[in-house]
């Protein structure tokens, strides 16, 4: 029986990159997005391609909506073996400029999604990814969340507080649920991409070196287990990274 896996955010970019090579390698994988057309479209795209795909609506800003997708797994599969968070924003980019710090409403959003929103989709996932033989829970995070390269950073990188916390704290969400868990079948990772070729923020496609796919690699080899790593480790392209 093919593993089954969730991942959030995965209508294009990184996300519809993780889901294509998950399902390439034999998983029944579940693509969301905030629009049901969106989501039907990217799981007939990975149709195409030969994946077994299932498109869901899915805001994982509202419990509800994270509580449905649960129920409609449990329906159609009766577990989950895969979890991989990788729905993000960084609603500074778009922020007012009269900011002097961080917009409240940029800040709101930007924690809503990469923050409330993974512990929304724990929470109601958690449940499933116990009755996998090996569940994995893959946590999307970002180099700019490493507390320790945050120190080190110039500080005119420093551009993007919000989203730079909330990587932070979905790292600190990594190393809980890790120990949380650490008797049961279920590994927690939290992994950086890289900096990747998407429409994430206005100078991601033209500057960034790595492509979609290429981002989508190390959140594969999370998710399959393919790495070197003890649950609760944050993973980059070339090794474990410092929280």
């Amino acid at each position: 029986m093919a593993e089954v896996a969730v991942v959030t955010g995965s209508t294009r970019g990184i996300g519809f990159e993780t889901a294509l090579a998950l399902g390439l390698s034999g998983y029944t994988v579940i693509v969301t997005g905030r629009s049901e057309q969106a989501a039907a479209a990217a799981a007939r795209r990975l149709g195409e391609q030969g994946v077994d795909a299932q498109g869901q609506e899915l805001d994982v800003a509202s419990f509800e909506s994270v509580q449905r997708l649960a129920a409609i797994i449990a329906r159609d599969h009766g577990r989950l073996d895969v979890l991989v968070n990788n729905a993000g924003i960084a609603a500074e980019w778009d922020a007012p400029s009269s900011s002097h710090y961080a917009h409240p409403e940029s800040v709101r959003r930007t924690l809503e999604t990469n923050v409330i929103g993974v512990f929304h989709t724990v929470e109601a996932l958690l449940p499933l990814l116990r009755r996998s033989d090996s569940g994995r829970i893959v946590n999307v995070s970002s180099f700019v969340g490493s507390l320790t390269l945050q120190a080190q950073a110039d500080p005119a990188d420093m551009v993007v507080p919000a989203y730079q916390a909330s990587k932070a704290a979905l790292n600190s969400l990594t190393i809980t649920l890790s120990k949380v868990l650490a008797d049961t079948n279920i590994r927690v990772f939290s992994v950086d991409p890289g900096f990747v070729q998407t429409d994430f923020s206005p100078i991601n496609r033209a500057q960034a070196p790595l492509t979609a796919v290429q981002g989508a690699e190390p959140v594969v080899e999370a998710a399959m287990l393919k790495v070197d790593a003890t649950s609760g480790s944050f993973i980059g392209r070339d090794g474990v990274v410092p929280w």
